[in-house]
């Protein structure tokens, strides 16, 4: 009989590539994810691995496994989510990937609203960038990820993943308030006014910061870049003390006073906020209590509009 924790970490390697990935993503040794390997193969009678230079490949008859091995995790979530269906209380442990800004917008008062409605069910949430966390939810370490896609720029796709929208999320121009910054910030009115400001973004590789460029370079510029952080606050802070501009999610500013001068850009552009899990787990009564959470949380935010309140109080043009 095929052990099936082994088999797990046979799908892990498929899925990670390297042991030593699959052993940091578990908190095994590499050489004990080794060793259960090695068993698994003994088990099955049939060569499973082949060294190929300094790394290993899966055979043919590896593959099979790992195929079936995914059939059988998704058997078991949907057992999982029918046993959990059978008790009279919402219960069980629902883990969450998030990205900051949906994070500070929307969970404080999701978590609470959980809390109250459902004491037995434990949430756990780890901020995490989008696309990384789309990735381990279809890996299972998490159970339901909150994402993003941004104009042009769409997210990975992972078979399996069940995707719900959740809002949409206007994105402006982002200026200190008049007389903070030089009389060149003050003067701005269009994306194009902006060209010989400093900017900040976020860093190489990031959806965000390539949908920036694009949208600089279509108004006529290249942005001049000094700052680069993944910390949506510190963009703010560098905004607010004059030192910086940059193109802001409405979302950040959802229950905060922001000292901050908004501009709206050519085609109101939105990024589109997403929920995603395994399709294997939607029967699960916790993870539908946590989506149906967000989307009572994200209906409240989209009719007072987030965001807006902040550009309109600190006299940006519309």
């Amino acid at each position: 009989m095929l052990e099936m924790k082994r088999l797990r970490l046979l799908w892990e390697l498929d899925s990670r590539g390297t042991v030593a990935a699959v052993a940091d993503a578990l908190n095994y040794s590499p050489s004990a994810i080794s060793q259960q390997l090695a068993l698994l193969e003994r088990e099955a009678g049939v060569p499973l691995l082949r060294r190929s230079g300094r790394t290993l490949e899966l055979t043919p008859a590896a593959q099979v496994l790992v195929a079936e091995t995914h059939d059988l995790l998704a058997g078991l979530e949907r057992a999982e989510a029918a046993l959990h269906r059978a008790h009279a209380e919402v219960g069980g442990t629902v883990r969450i990937a998030v990205f900051q800004t949906a994070l500070l917008a929307l969970m404080p008062q999701v978590l609470g609203r959980l809390r109250d409605t459902h004491p037995r069910l434990r949430v756990e949430m780890v901020q995490h960038e989008p696309e990384a966390g789309l990735e381990e939810t279809w890996t299972r370490r998490f159970d339901l990820v909150i994402a993003e896609q941004y104009p042009g720029h769409a997210a990975p796709r992972f078979s399996g993943l069940d995707r719900q929208p959740l809002i949409t999320d206007r994105i402006r121009l982002g200026l200190p308030a008049p007389g903070v910054g030089s009389g060149a910030v003050d003067a701005v009115r269009r994306l194009a006014d902006a060209a010989e400001l400093p900017w900040v973004l976020e860093p190489e590789g990031a959806a965000s910061r390539h949908w920036a460029l694009q949208a600089c370079r279509s108004a006529g510029f290249e942005p001049d870049v000094r700052y680069e952080t993944a910390d949506l606050q510190a963009q703010v802070r560098l905004i607010e003390t004059g030192n910086a501009v940059a193109l802001l999610p409405d979302l950040l500013h959802a229950g905060t006073t922001r000292a901050l001068r908004l501009i709206d850009l050519a085609g109101d552009p939105e990024r589109a906020v997403f929920t995603a899990a395994r399709a294997s787990a939607e029967g699960h009564p916790g993870l539908a209590a946590v989506r149906a959470a967000l989307r009572e949380e994200a209906a409240l935010l989209a009719s007072g509009e987030a965001g807006a309140r902040a550009g309109r109080g600190a006299g940006a043009p519309r």
